[in-house]
């Protein structure tokens, strides 16, 4: 069976882990979280960039920075994954979601202005695929109206943003804070994993005492305060070094397995360019102001049947063709919460939307020759 992911390993995931392991250091925030922390900051300018466990725990601790409180109100679109939302409605907010655009999957910018009220706190606009929002009118927004913004990119690593000012900026850099993730279905991988990306210097020193459970046991041993205890809330959110060891040698490589999935979407893309049009299924659109991190390669077919049609051609061939979200508005714990207004365009995603197989060592043509001979 051709799977619809597999885990890539560049080879020195276990020797970096072993050398961790025989340090005496695993608990975490030793060489290889400095590492991998560096790394970011350096290569894609984020002020602070913390590891975590998950990019769940970077959503949650996005949301106690920006102090949520029961009966904030916090945009995002509903065609997204559950843990987007669960870190706000954990603090007590109210979600206000918006629908997509019908180019792509990610948040509708022209819908925004008439969701914020005096109860808005932040937007959390949802880099689909790695292809990035319009940024420059959420923060435009964001300035208007005194609101933050924290950009979900767990799919959006290595991935850029091109606004009016002509200059390129990587995705996760441009809000007020923003969450990665490093499952194993992501581009770059540490089986789980994440990373709170901070670029406003108010939340730096605060960020780091919640990441270490309230404690400013981090400035400790740095030398910066003789003793360290208890003074903010805060989680276990820091990951261990066994983690941190295995996502550093995925990084080395990051060039290389970059380099490889774009020439893997490509085929994808210009192969089936003919079969959608004739077909009438929407391939991935990226526009011009974001470049493609090969993250998914997506179709959206015209109808639910036509989407069942293909999955159950490629399953017959042993292929895994999978769809992806469910509207979160229409979902059983939060449908009772939502307004009246229907989002057309996320319940289409829902029905229509496929994601194909797409990992490092995959050869794309099989599963190209099943869906334009089906």
């Amino acid at each position: 069976m051709i799977p619809f992911n597999k885990p890539y390993l560049t080879g020195n995931e276990t020797k970096y882990i072993e050398d961790a392991v025989k340090s005496g250091k695993i608990s975490g925030n030793g060489k290889y979280t400095q590492l991998c922390q560096t790394f970011f900051e350096e290569k894609y300018g984020f002020k602070k960039a913390l590891l975590t466990t998950s990019c769940t725990d970077a959503l949650e601790m996005a949301a106690i920075l920006i102090d949520i409180q029961p009966g904030d109100e916090v945009i995002m679109p509903s065609y997204t994954f559950v843990s987007t939302a669960n870190a706000f409605v954990l603090r007590g907010a109210k979600i206000i979601f918006a629908d997509s655009n019908s180019q792509n999957p990610n948040i509708d910018v022209s819908t925004l202005e008439s969701l914020i009220s005096k109860k808005t706190k932040a937007i959390v606009p949802v880099h689909y695929a790695g292809i990035s929002c319009d940024m420059d009118v959420i923060m435009d927004l964001a300035a208007k109206y005194n609101l933050y913004v924290i950009e979900d990119a767990a799919q959006a690593i290595d991935s850029f943003y091109t606004g009016k000012d002509g200059i390129k900026k990587p995705l996760g850099s441009i809000g007020h804070l923003a969450a990665f993730s490093f499952h194993e279905t992501k581009n770059i991988i540490a089986g789980e994993g994440g990373m709170l990306a901070i670029n406003d210097k108010r939340f730096t020193t605060r960020a780091e005492i919640i990441w270490e459970k309230g404690t400013n046991r981090s400035a400790f041993f740095r030398g910066e305060v003789d003793k360290y205890g208890w003074v903010d809330i805060g989680s276990s959110f820091l990951p261990s070094e066994i983690i941190a060891a295995f996502l550093w040698a995925q990084l080395e490589n990051l060039e290389s397995i970059q380099s490889k999935r774009k020439e893997i979407w490509n085929t994808y893309y210009n192969s089936l360019k003919d079969w959608a049009s004739f077909n009438e299924v929407q391939l991935p659109f990226i526009p011009n102001f974001a470049t493609n991190n090969a993250h998914m390669f997506y179709l959206v077919f015209n109808s639910l049947e036509q989407r069942t049609q293909i999955i159950n051609k490629l399953k017959a061939n042993d292929i895994m063709a999978v769809f992806h979200y469910l509207s979160l508005h229409k979902s059983p714990f939060y449908k009772e919460k939502h307004d009246d207004r229907n989002l057309v365009e996320s319940d289409s995603y829902t029905d229509t939307l496929l994601r194909l197989p797409l990992f490092f060592e995959l050869n794309p043509k099989k599963v190209i020759e099943i869906i334009i001979n089906s």
